[in-house]
């Protein structure tokens, strides 16, 4: 089962079904209404499951049921957006593909902070996915250079890619050989809250440096 949300999680999904893995429930969010008339817009991932051919739902405990059919082996969770409750991850293991190098960045915007803060790396994570907020042991990892002239788009886009592949390289091995074996993650943890639309007001009186951050975020 795979449960996303954004364009982000779109090209994981596709590159999951693309190497041979049977999709056998995708897990996003409702439909939104936008625009003047009010229409009904799917999330990205729906778009694309829908395209793929692909059995979609909203609703997280749907999984349960799914699993318990026997025929699925693993959760993959990209950018959902929600907590997975207990209930939920006690009928089957998942990973979640992370943007950061954790324990640093756990949350909603590890892409942005990782700017803002001016950090001159981060990277993916396969991980475990548990009840706590980025807090599972890591399958495996990729670091990415972020240099001074990098914007959130670009690094997103390039995360997206290599972990993309790296989420495909660690599922293409039987699940046996790696489920369960992940290492704790090392180091102090720092936190990636969601912005809102103040986060984004320019103080001129700022550093130039920091300006310029927040321009590229």
């Amino acid at each position: 089962v795979y449960l996303g949300t954004p364009e982000m999680a779109v090209r994981p999904l596709r590159d999951l079904v693309a190497a041979g893995h049977e999709v056998a429930l995708v897990v996003t969010r409702a439909d939104k209404r936008r625009g003047r008339g009010g229409e009904l817009t799917p999330s990205p991932v729906k778009a694309a499951a829908i395209e793929l051919g692909l059995t979609v739902s909203h609703a997280v405990d749907d999984v349960i049921d799914v699993a318990e059919g026997g025929a699925v082996e693993l959760g993959v969770v990209v950018a959902f957006g929600q907590i997975i409750k207990p209930h939920v991850l006690e009928v089957l293991p998942f990973v979640n593909l992370h943007f950061s190098l954790l324990p640093r960045w756990r949350g909603a915007a590890p892409v942005e902070r990782a700017l803002l803060a001016g950090d001159e790396l981060t990277g993916v994570c396969v991980m475990r996915l548990e009840e706590e907020l980025d807090t599972g042991g890591i399958y495996a990892s990729r670091s990415v250079p972020i240099d001074e002239t990098t914007t959130a788009a670009e690094l997103r886009g390039t995360l997206v890619e290599i972990g993309s592949d790296l989420l495909v390289e660690t599922l293409a091995r039987p699940i046996g050989e790696w489920i369960g074996n992940d290492r704790p993650q090392q180091g102090e943890p720092t936190y990636a809250a969601k912005f809102d639309a103040s986060d984004f007001e320019i103080d001129w009186g700022a550093p130039v440096v920091d300006i310029h951050r927040l321009i590229r975020v």
